[in-house]
């Protein structure tokens, strides 16, 4: 029950002056190292896949292990789509257990950010899945991550911030003040005037894009002035490379499980060092009463056929799993047939959604009333429709 929705979490940062850690991970260790960080904190966290990292694992795969991590946690935590490429990719990513997404336009013309961002939101929002955009431009300089993020950067402006959140409709605005993906070299300077007017502009939650290297003294600014989620990913990896390059030097050992010792506490206390600085510690209680928990919705429909046999109703099934799969906000759709042949429904669908949302979205969706109204309902006159949430 811990996954609670983004929106309402980032709001109760906003209005209470604190700062969630989105940390992005690449492996189990950063997943379990994250998530005993914020247990020992009592912190709300959001779990963080960056789309620049998939090369490093298996989406769909580390997902599945990220959102059972985060139903069996203590702590409120949401799960987010970092640096999306496209619609696709967030509509995949939503899919696959995301409460939260992010597709990257910012390297774009503002009009281009503001279609593609646009996209996202109205499919998104059909989810009840929150949207974070982006506005302006954060480089890389060094590290791990700074080729990734190429160019100069360009700065937030407050006009174009309250146009782009009027046309695109995001929840949340990642800004470029200063910070930079990747290592900082000497100190950053940060436009916090410039953060406190588009603060007061727009009074919605705020984002910051390349956390990594900034003073004690900055974090409590941008905190102050509306930043409630700071994304985090540099620092983590250079700890977890340290304690493999200690490893290295100890041994002449080549085990894996040897050199990559060690890997998850130091990623946890870098982790737990940020919580206890962005002031989200302790706040988990609170979060978990006011937050809405993120369970999913099972649309299931038993019927019988007229019209068809036996390998008609297969193909048709197959048919829609094809097509209904593909669906903003459906996680799953399964077909099956009594085991009983005196049951008084012969076969079934159960289509599990993400979110109620989708209850509405998704009965109206082009692709499910074609195949509704062609393949489905001419044949299956005689059914029972129901949509029931989880209780847990």
């Amino acid at each position: 029950m811990p996954l609670v929705n983004m929106r309402e979490m980032l709001h109760h940062a906003y209005g209470n002056g604190y700062a969630v850690g989105a940390f992005d991970l690449v492996n189990l260790d950063f997943l379990e190292g994250i998530l005993d960080a914020a247990e020992r904190c009592a912190s709300p966290v959001i779990l963080s896949l960056a789309e620049s990292h998939f090369e490093y694992f298996d989406f769909e795969l580390l997902l599945s292990a990220v959102e059972k991590a985060a139903r069996n946690a203590s702590v409120p935590v949401a799960i987010h789509l970092d640096h999306g490429e496209s619609l696709q990719s967030a509509m995949n990513a939503i899919n696959h257990g995301c409460n939260g997404v992010m597709v990257d336009a910012s390297h774009r013309s503002l009009d281009d950010n503001i279609r593609t961002t646009r996209s996202v939101v109205e499919m998104a929002h059909g989810c009840g899945v929150p949207v974070e955009g982006e506005l302006g431009y954060v480089p890389g300089v060094e590290g791990e991550d700074a080729e990734r993020h190429p160019g100069k950067v360009s700065y937030t402006t407050t006009d174009q911030a309250i146009h782009f959140v009027e046309t695109t409709g995001i929840d949340f605005l990642a800004v470029s003040i200063g910070t930079v993906h990747g290592r900082m070299r000497g100190e950053a300077k940060l436009d916090f005037q410039r953060l406190r007017d588009i603060n007061e502009a727009l009074g919605l939650p705020l984002v910051i894009h390349g956390g990594t290297g900034l003073s004690e003294d900055q974090y409590r600014q941008l905190i102050t002035n509306g930043v409630v989620k700071i994304n985090y990913y540099t620092a983590l990896a250079d700890a977890a490379g340290a304690a493999i390059r200690k490893n290295v030097e100890a041994t002449e050992n080549n085990a894996f499980t040897q050199l990559t010792r060690g890997v998850q506490a130091a990623v946890s206390e870098e982790a737990e060092r940020c919580i206890r600085l962005w002031g989200s510690t302790g706040r988990a209680t609170e979060v978990l009463t006011q937050c809405t928990p993120w369970l999913p919705v099972e649309h299931l429909i038993v019927y019988n056929v007229n019209g068809l046999d036996d390998e008609g109703v297969i193909e048709m099934m197959a048919k829609g799993r094809d097509v209904l799969s593909k669906i903003p906000g459906v996680r799953e759709v399964a077909t099956g047939s009594a085991v009983k042949t005196d049951a008084a429904y012969r076969y079934t669908w159960l289509v599990q959604f993400c979110h109620p949302a989708v209850i509405d979205s998704y009965r109206d969706h082009a692709d499910h009333v074609a195949f509704a109204d062609q393949l489905f309902r001419p044949v299956a006159g005689e059914r029972i429709s129901i949509d029931y949430a989880w209780i847990e």
